[in-house]
């Protein structure tokens, strides 16, 4: 599962961002003295939200609502039940999600796309104003997608950092309080200490200028699922088997090497840790999230999903305005079975078997 970082920094953190060396790779008759870079990190009069926000979307039993797909990317999802991409039929369906009645009992904050953040329903209430009044945080995705990035081995990197600044604060006005910034480790790929650098420059850029414009930055350094890759010994760290590996490691195994990662890297002042669902199926991202919570962590371990979490739901909506309550009932169905998982108390028995389906897909684009 690729982690989605809830991360909070403060001044006496933001000293050791960026200063990782990148130094030559072994062999090498060159050396080079290790360069250390400080990035500043300015929370000013937003210290205080920024700690509350990350404590409300970090709260006991709760996790992450991702609807924030593209619109090219939501009009595939619409085209798998019939529906044209148009802006109509990506409101309904939003509307369906953010107006479910008890959502914010297993719902902390819900991650949207630009468009989303500036719509409304059907009767002219904002979605943003919809989520606070279920204490649900607002949520925006602000990067601009992945590019190929040159000298790398077919890898790529996270664009937006040009004019985030002004966006962000813009953001804020309409009433999001935390970010997201994802970009893409590939494994398959190497990775490159080229692509592992941009990507840990970018995210710490993005996160800097977030919380100076009292945005929580999610710092998201997705592996992808595709390849075949197995666990390795202490070695080698996949939250799962590689999609195209034939043997899968169980939920336990899955947790044993997860936690033991993330305990040797992760500060624990970090709030928390969201993980994605990644083209599992909804159960599977379901009881992966149960083992890692089996045993108390230094932060809050919780899900950040978009797939499943939605699957089930759009298959039961058809989008027919008749359906509406019954989709929002399976949408409450799997943010409780999670809300269970972040505590250690889901468990699988009584799933349907439509819940157990993988959702995988070969170079996914969101």
């Amino acid at each position: 599962m690729a982690s989605v970082t809830f991360a909070k920094f403060n001044a006496s953190s933001s000293q050791w961002i960026g200063q990782q060396s990148f130094s030559q790779r072994q062999g090498s008759s060159a050396r080079f003295p290790a360069r250390r870079v400080s990035v500043p990190i300015r929370a000013g009069s937003y210290s205080e939200e920024l700690v509350q926000t990350a404590k409300t979307v970090a709260s006991p039993g709760r996790g992450i609502l991702a609807i924030d797909e593209s619109n090219a990317t939501c009009g595939k999802r619409l085209a798998s039940i019939g529906l044209d991409n148009t802006e109509p039929n990506r409101q309904a369906y939003r509307q369906l999600l953010l107006t479910t009645p008890g959502l914010g009992e297993y719902i902390s904050g819900a991650i949207l796309f630009e468009e989303t953040l500036y719509q409304s329903t059907t009767d002219g209430k904002k979605f943003v104003d919809c989520l606070r009044e279920k204490k649900i945080v607002p949520g925006i995705k602000v990067d601009k997608g992945l590019v190929p990035l040159p000298g790398s081995n077919n890898e790529s990197w996270c664009q937006g950092l040009d004019g985030l600044a002004s966006r962000s604060a813009e953001y804020y006005k309409q009433g999001a309080r935390f970010a997201k910034w994802r970009t893409v480790v590939s494994i398959p790929c190497g990775p490159s200490a080229l692509a592992v650098k941009e990507a840990a420059w970018g995210l710490a850029r993005y996160a800097a200028i977030s919380q100076d414009n009292g945005l929580v930055p999610i710092v998201e350094p997705e592996i992808l699922l595709d390849g075949i890759t197995q666990l390795i010994g202490h070695s080698k760290l996949q939250r799962k088997c590689g999609a195209e590996h034939k043997e899968k490691a169980s939920p336990e195994t899955i947790a044993k090497y997860t936690l033991t990662m993330l305990r040797r890297r992760v500060p624990p002042a970090v709030p928390g840790i969201m993980f994605l669902s990644g083209g599992q199926s909804e159960v599977e991202a379901t009881l992966n999230l149960n083992a890692m919570n089996q045993s108390p962590n230094p932060w809050h371990v919780s899900f950040s999903y978009a797939r499943a979490l939605q699957n089930t739901v759009l298959k039961t909506w058809q989008g027919h305005p008749e359906n509406v309550e019954a989709a929002q009932k399976s949408l409450l169905v799997r943010a409780k079975a999670n809300s269970l998982a972040q505590l250690g108390k889901y468990s699988a028995e009584g799933e349907s078997e439509e819940a157990k389906k993988g959702m995988f897909v070969q170079g996914y684009t969101y």
